[in-house]
């Protein structure tokens, strides 16, 4: 996971209208550039599929490099851990001074150079070396491309194309990880991170043909975390979009002792969570259809619906239908969710969506770690078959954020009655 701006809007267009003051109005695109959206979503499945791969390998990488399977988990974690202390100062140190589009070719070539060195580390510490040059790419991809898609797709398509570029995370959850990990089982883990690698070589040189320039007008000024800050809009989706990404992780770190509680076997757990990813490209879809026009309405019944379903998860996930129809409707909100927040940070974040895109990426890598941490204290303290009503705590805190939030951070759309 990660993840996870659009231009300042106006409160009677859609989330990514420009006002007269946005710097790069001059430069609004007319046409949707499909291929370079395509190349993106599979640079996002690559960096989300890198970021989750050890998991699934650490047996193998354990007997390999002669450590322990906790040593392998590290691997992990020192990913998520430099992302939170590198995307804030990276990104605010290269905007403006490195083109948007050479960046994020850029960031693909890292992550390549990242799995080849993993690929060929002899011990553990080459390995977390080649681990944190993934992590920085991770985080610097995830600050960069949004803002970058915001650029270069017209004003009122915005939400669509974020629903195609976001994509690549959702199919990356569903069938990424396992389909490296399978790859790692026919030959090696080493080769699993080799052919990742190739990919990326590959999106670099696609991205390179198929990306068009995104202009900034000279007089632009740089990004500022301090004056984003300042915007209440800013402030609301910083802490309602981590706290989704916290309740989502809550569950999904446990799903296997949940369902076990429940009564369903171990098979569950790898249907379950296929479920989940594959369910959230319908949501994604959705929200594809709906952030533009009914971005208010839209992420509220989203959130909703994911407080409900995590609220009716211990009474009805005792059953198969019970267990994968509300896992069916928690992929579908929750990938929509990603959607409509990622489109809401760039429009509250007005001419600071930059620095506004780069704090959220920060949070929701904190809303990730302390998921888990909150997810193993409900195990601890209340059982495995209530940790999806511990979850539901953090999701109806984001609703009432959001709908508290109604001129700031999630306001109308266009297609909204505003009151």
């Amino acid at each position: 996971m990660q993840d996870p701006a659009v231009a300042d809007a106006h409160h009677a267009t859609g989330p990514d209208v420009v006002t007269p003051q946005d710097p790069s109005v001059s430069h609004r695109p007319t046409r949707i550039p499909w291929g370079g959206l395509l190349v993106l979503a599979a640079a996002g499945f690559t960096a989300v599929t890198t970021e989750l791969l050890p998991s699934g390998l650490l047996p193998q990488i354990s007997r390999d490099l002669g450590v322990d399977e906790s040593a392998v988990g590290s691997l992990t974690a020192v990913y998520a851990a430099v992302i939170v202390f590198t995307a804030l100062p990276l990104s605010r140190f290269l905007a403006g001074r490195v083109p948007r589009k050479t960046l994020l070719i850029a960031t693909v070539l890292a992550f390549a150079l990242s799995n080849v060195l993993l690929a060929l580390s002899p011990a553990l510490g080459w390995a977390i070396g080649a681990r944190l040059l993934g992590g920085i790419a991770h985080g610097m991809l995830w600050s960069s491309m949004a803002p970058y898609v915001a650029r270069i797709v017209p004003a009122h398509s915005v939400g669509k194309a974020m629903a195609v570029v976001f994509s690549g995370n959702s199919i990356a959850l569903a069938v990424g990880a396992p389909i490296g990990t399978l790859m790692g089982s026919l030959m090696s883990w080493r080769a699993s991170f080799l052919v990742l690698a190739g990919v990326g070589v590959l999106l670099a040189g696609l991205a390179f043909w198929l990306l068009p320039g995104a202009h900034d007008n000279a007089s632009q000024k740089t990004p500022s975390l301090r004056a984003a800050m300042k915007l209440p809009g800013v402030i609301a989706v910083a802490i309602a979009w981590p706290l989704l990404l916290l309740a989502h992780f809550t569950l999904f770190t446990y799903v296997a002792p949940f369902l076990l509680a429940s009564g369903l076997p171990e098979s569950a757990t790898s249907i379950s969570l296929s479920v989940v990813g594959i369910a959230s490209l319908v949501g994604i879809w959705i929200a594809g259809m709906t952030a533009d026009s009914r971005p208010r309405a839209s992420v509220i019944a989203a959130v909703g619906l994911l407080t409900l379903t995590f609220a009716l998860l211990p009474a009805l996930g005792g059953t198969w239908v019970g267990a994968f129809g509300l896992m069916t409707l928690w992929g579908i909100a929750f990938g929509a969710v990603g959607i409509y927040n990622q489109a809401a940070i760039l429009r509250a974040g007005g001419e600071h969506k930059d620095a506004a895109n780069g704090l959220t990426v920060v949070t929701i890598q904190l809303g990730i770690a302390v998921g888990a941490v909150y997810g193993a204290l409900a195990l601890t303290t209340v059982g495995a078959q209530l940790v999806p009503l511990a979850a539901a705590v953090p999701t109806a805190i984001a609703l009432v954020i959001i709908i508290a939030s109604r001129r700031g951070g999630y306001p109308a759309g266009p297609r909204e009655k505003r009151r």
